[in-house]
Order: structure tokens, then C-alpha cells, then sequence
């Protein structure tokens, strides 16, 4: 369940559908985009993907991996994955907290460009 998270999230970036996109993030998520700027819950995740798809990266797709699922409670897990929006050539690295104690919802969300492995 938890990678299917990730394919809805590719889904509505893919079809530049913001709502789509910010689905499968919980009500309340705290949620750090690649610029350092905190959006606070899922209305805040949609809007901002809503002007990014209408603007720098309106026609692009985005391809996600889940590289980590790591359980720490049973309602709780770090997931880490890789996404990568083409034809931009951008490649992220999130970390996120996933609630699964109902349906699965991503409660709390970091991205970052990578800068190069580390030293």
C-alpha cells in the first residue's frame, strides 16, 4: 500500500492534476519542498503543485521509486524514494513519515535535490 502512495502521487503529476497529486498526503502534513519552504497540510501541498503545473513545469512527468520502507510503530514508517521529472532532468530524494493505522496517508514529507553522494 504504501508504494501505491508514490503512484498516485506520479499519477497527478503526470496528468498535471494537482488534487490528484495531493491526495495521498494526510490533512495535516508537514511538508518541506526541495526549496526549504514548509507547506502545512494537504490544501497547501495542492496549491503549490496547482501553480507549478500551470507554470515551470507544465508537460512534465514524474517517474517515483520507493528505495526504503523501514516499519517504527505499528501505525508508523520512514519511507525514503527517488523521483525524477522529465524532461527537466530534476532528481529529488524524499523522506517521509507514512500514518497507516487507517488508509495509508504520508504525514510528514521532505524533499531535496541531491548535491552528489556523500563524502
Amino acid at each position: 500500500m504504501i508504494h501505491a502512495l508514490w503512484r498516485t502521487m506520479a499519477a497527478g503529476w503526470n496528468a498535471g492534476d494537482a488534487a490528484l497529486f495531493a491526495s495521498v498526503f494526510a490533512a495535516d502534513v508537514d511538508f518541506v519542498n526541495v526549496r526549504g519552504e514548509a507547506l502545512l497540510g494537504r490544501d497547501a501541498v495542492e496549491a503549490g503543485h496547482a501553480r507549478l503545473f500551470e507554470t515551470a513545469y507544465r508537460g512534465t512527468t514524474l517517474s517515483a521509486t520507493v528505495t526504503l520502507v523501514r516499519p517504527l510503530t505499528p501505525e508508523l514508517s520512514l519511507v525514503h524514494a527517488t523521483s525524477e521529472i522529465h524532461p527537466a532532468g530534476v532528481v529529488t530524494h524524499a523522506q517521509a513519515v507514512v500514518r497507516h493505522a487507517g488508509a495509508p496517508e504520508i504525514a510528514a514529507f521532505h524533499n531535496m535535490i541531491p548535491k552528489g553522494p556523500a563524502a
